[in-house]
């Protein structure tokens, strides 16, 4: 039997993954709170993100069986530790979309170095920023500079971007991989703190083969009727962003949290 991760019910396509994770919940409930700021902040975000991978990547990361020797087993030849472990031979890129994608890019390549073969895991950066109007409202995405490091060939791609807002920054950043860098990606992961309806329907859209983790899904802007359904069962007429593609109640501008520079 594989690993399942439990997650809230919702209406969204089954590619999208909201985990239903008390613990992960109430520190994301506690660093979305207007008075939680640094250095009580990345701590945080380190913090969720570290569940956030490890519930994605025991769902998607290929298990191998292994018979191997613990400590014990000099003194008891006949004992040895069995079991399914990850696939240490499975490659990895982890995505840093700058700047709010710093710090979870970076606890993601930690783990992953630590878990599996540290050499066969990658971690490529990517600056992108909002392109916004007159009035403030997101209409499209800069991708100032890459660092990309070599192919995605059979790889599994993770992107960590805290708010899955509109979508475009990270849709945006797909593009470029899938028309720029050499694969096919054996799968593309995106993990998030907190998703929006709008989101959804943006990636599902244009990157059907993204398979989404968050540790919520916030639709403050809905009406009361549409709030008491399930998520996704009204999804017309759910709203999570604000005229400034904001996500509402959201968390504000964690990128701009995360680093302390407020511009």
């Amino acid at each position: 039997m594989g690993y399942k991760s439990y997650e809230i019910e919702h209406r969204y396509p089954s590619n999208v993954h909201i985990l239903h994770h008390p613990t992960m919940n109430s520190l994301l409930t506690k660093l979305c709170a207007p008075e939680t700021l640094q250095p009580e902040f990345n701590r945080l975000v380190a913090t969720i993100y570290s569940t956030l991978f490890i519930e994605a990547i025991n769902n998607e990361w290929p298990k191998v069986e292994i018979k191997k020797a613990t400590r014990m087993t000099a003194s008891h030849p006949e004992c040895f530790y069995q079991g399914k472990v990850l696939d240490d031979k499975q490659k990895a890129v982890i995505v840093d979309i700058a700047r709010a994608g710093m710090l979870p890019s970076q606890v993601g390549f930690d783990l992953l170095c630590y878990t599996v073969n540290p050499h066969l895991v990658r971690q490529d950066h990517i600056f992108a920023s909002r392109i916004v109007n007159a009035q403030n409202t997101v209409t499209g995405t800069d991708l100032a500079g890459s660092k990309i490091g070599g192919d995605v060939t059979n790889s599994i791609v993770i992107l960590p971007d805290p708010m899955g807002a509109t979508g475009q920054s990270l849709s945006t950043v797909l593009d470029f991989y899938k028309k720029n860098v050499k694969g096919p990606a054996k799968k593309w992961i995106a993990v998030h703190l907190i998703v929006t309806p709008e989101y959804i329907r943006h990636i599902t859209q244009a990157h059907p083969d993204v398979i989404i983790y968050t540790a919520r899904v916030d639709r403050g802007l809905s009406s009361a009727s549409v709030l008491k359904t399930i998520p996704g069962e009204l999804w017309a007429e759910e709203r999570g962003l604000n005229d400034q593609q904001y996500i509402v109640p959201g968390a504000g501008g964690v990128g701009e949290l995360i680093s302390n520079s407020f511009v």
